[in-house]
């Protein structure tokens, strides 16, 4: 019970401060990163960059041609806010070459590099592969494919990870849960790879946890769902996720992790003494690792459209460098929020 009361505290005391959201922002500002964001034709993007500065959230470079960002958005005070015009840059020769050494073994020609390296995506990524921006934050308008192609092609994953993962921050609505002890929970993956191998899956696990730590504040007791439990059901999508826990735990043995867990073992006490009573996750899980695809993104959803939990994200992991989309239905707040949590991973990194 000590541990558990701990943990209890920590969270308390994360909300005390103010919202789990300016919690995250507080981190960011003591960092003064430099984050680049790619779609200044976007009022949206606009204004939260206006506002980052102006809080001093991250030092913002805003991607496009300053004289139509200015006169579309003429009520934003954009003082403070880098504006660069990818095709007009003294940068633009030095990424090309960068792009071509790249893609070259994939047939590009030092024109096509030249001519890719003006798409504002590509030029972001490309600013941040060479180390002149911190982080990058694309997709309110934009597709996930034209986020992440850029981000695969250039700045690549991490070492020793199999595959780019994502996570949502699920916040409890006001007044709690009393299923969630932390006052939030860690879901993944909800936004990004349709299937995982055993592997993928124990890459994501690890990743989503050190996720947790790092920007929420948590210490992850990782669950890895499955619609059985301990070996209750029997299926090639049950071994799947058995071994990916298998794979986890010997990866990173320092990790408080369990599977294979059904969604209610994993959350509700009573149900984890019945079903898993030896596990030290069963009934107290914070971090959610769902299986693939669908069962994270119908999981995130009905929390957020039933339970009244508030979904940050989806944010990427597993990057070498942090890059993140957004959804194309975003807000401006939920850009400062992808920046702050950009800047964040920047830090780690």
């Amino acid at each position: 019970m000590a541990f558990l009361d701990k943990v209890k505290s920590f969270g308390r005391k994360m909300m005390e401060s103010g919202t789990v959201i300016e919690s995250i922002k507080k981190k960011a500002i003591a960092l003064d990163k430099k984050i680049v964001l790619c779609e200044g034709e976007d009022s949206r993007v606009v204004k939260a960059a206006a506002e980052i500065v102006q809080d001093k959230i991250a030092r913002i470079v805003l991607l496009g041609k300053a004289d139509a960002i200015k006169l579309a958005n003429p009520d934003v005070d954009l003082t403070g806010v880098e504006i660069v015009d990818p095709e007009t840059s003294d940068k633009l020769e030095e990424y090309a070459k960068v792009l071509f050494e790249l893609r070259k073994a994939k047939g590009m020609t030092e024109e096509q590099a030249k001519e890719q390296a003006k798409d504002a995506t590509f030029f972001g990524a490309l600013m941040l592969k060479c180390g002149d921006v911190d982080g990058l934050v694309s997709g309110a308008c934009h597709s996930t494919a034209n986020t992440l192609r850029p981000g695969l092609q250039i700045i690549k994953t991490a070492p020793g990870v199999s595959a780019v993962s994502s996570f949502n921050l699920m916040v409890a609505p006001s007044g709690g849960n009393k299923y969630c002890e932390d006052d939030m929970l860690v879901f993944a993956d909800c936004g990004l790879n349709p299937t995982y191998t055993a592997e993928g899956l124990a890459d994501c696990a690890i990743a989503t946890a050190k996720s947790a730590k790092d920007i929420a504040g948590l210490e992850p007791r990782v669950a890895m769902l499955s619609f059985s439990t301990m070996g209750s059901a029997k299926h090639d999508l049950v071994a799947n996720v058995q071994e990916a826990t298998r794979i986890a735990k010997e990866k990173a043995p320092e990790l408080v992790l369990d599977g294979e867990l059904q969604f209610d073992a994993a959350l509700v006490p009573e149900v984890a003494a019945l079903k898993a009573p030896d596990s030290k996750v069963a009934g107290h899980a914070n971090v959610l690792i769902f299986p693939d695809l669908q069962a994270g993104n119908i999981g995130y959803k009905i929390a957020e459209r039933l339970g009244g939990f508030q979904a940050i994200g989806p944010i990427c992991q597993g990057f070498a460098k942090p890059l993140n989309d957004l959804s194309r239905g975003c807000k401006p707040e939920d850009i400062v929020c992808a920046v702050a949590i950009t800047a964040i991973q920047a830090a780690q990194l």
